[in-house]
């Protein structure tokens, strides 16, 4: 069971991360990828005060199933645990960490200005 649930959070956790990036490009699912973006964004900020910066749930669970496989030392986040998984290569977890960063606030901006700018004076 716990093998079949490291799957499906990989493959969900991969195409989530892949939606909030990219999302905002078909007019179809702007509004559900800006959604996502901001309760994102949300966990990120508001449960990171209680669990740390950049607290994802999806994370935490998954890293419980990968723990119970006998996996240990895991990275404090999901990109530096995908990179490692597909490449064998362990990256600066900083750098990491802000080009996640930068990813998600590119992505709400790409995703704000799309599903807004019909209200823009641009």
């Amino acid at each position: 069971m716990m093998r079949i649930l490291d799957v499906f959070f990989t493959l969900f956790h991969t195409c989530l991360v892949l939606f909030i990036l990219s999302g905002w490009i078909w007019k179809k699912t702007r509004r559900l990828n800006l959604a996502v973006i901001l309760l994102s964004a949300l966990s990120w900020l508001v449960l990171g005060i209680f669990y740390g910066l950049g607290y994802c749930p999806l994370t935490d669970w998954h890293f419980n199933v990968l723990e119970r496989l006998g996996y240990e030392k895991l990275p404090s986040s999901y990109i530096s645990f995908l990179i490692i998984r597909l490449t064998g290569f362990t990256p600066d977890q900083n750098l990491v960490d802000v080009v996640t960063a930068g990813g998600l606030i590119f992505a709400l901006c790409a995703s704000l200005y799309f599903n807004f700018r019909k209200y823009l004076l641009l």
